[in-house]
């Protein structure tokens, strides 16, 4: 079966640091829907580099990687993720952490008609909170606004959030995150 023909579908979420990807994500695979983790093949290839993650270590590996090995790094590799998922048998897939604007074209052009973007945003005063009280890589206020810079200027974080499909107001408790992720999948037929 072709990839434009494949009964699966993506829903990819997009967002700055804290805007709540990861609870978005952990929702959807609670409902029994499969997951890649774009933030896990820099981790991973971070510890393969043998290197300890901080903030700043982070940041300059995920930039430096992906100057030596092309901005298409991640993307290759969630491509051949995705697609084992489908050969598996999956139809819904949920994608956390969508980075660049490169991603989102070969994933639009790896799977034609098929990917959703979901972007979530939350102001900055409430996402650092968030940041600084995460129980697995926390980051202080200044590391945060770092953060926010880093991907906007050098990953191309603002065209995946600006051309979303969906758009979640994400400033209030997981109860209405959850309603609003919950719109998004009745709308879409994410799930039929």
């Amino acid at each position: 079966m072709s990839e434009s023909r494949s009964p699966a579908k993506i829903l990819a979420f997009v967002g700055l640091p804290g805007s709540g990807k990861s609870e978005a994500t952990e929702y959807l695979t609670a409902k029994g829907i499969p997951k890649v983790y774009f933030g896990g093949v820099i981790l991973s290839a971070l510890k393969d580099a043998g290197l300890e993650w901080s903030e700043a270590t982070e940041k300059e590996f995920r930039e430096e990687i992906r100057q030596r090995e092309g901005k298409d790094f991640v993307v290759k590799r969630m491509v051949k993720e995705i697609h084992g998922l489908i050969d598996a048998g999956q139809r819904h897939i949920v994608a956390d952490g969508l980075y660049s604007w490169t991603e989102y074209k070969i994933l639009k052009h790896e799977f034609p008609g098929k990917l959703i973007v979901v972007a979530i945003v939350a102001p900055r005063h409430i996402r650092h909170h968030r940041l600084t009280l995460r129980p697995i890589r926390p980051m202080t206020a200044d590391e945060a606004n770092a953060r926010d810079w880093a991907e906007i200027e050098s990953l191309e974080k603002g065209g995946p959030i600006a051309i979303a499909d969906y758009f979640i107001h994400n400033d209030k408790d997981l109860v209405r995150l959850h309603a609003a992720i919950d719109m998004v999948l009745s709308e879409t037929h994410f799930l039929d």
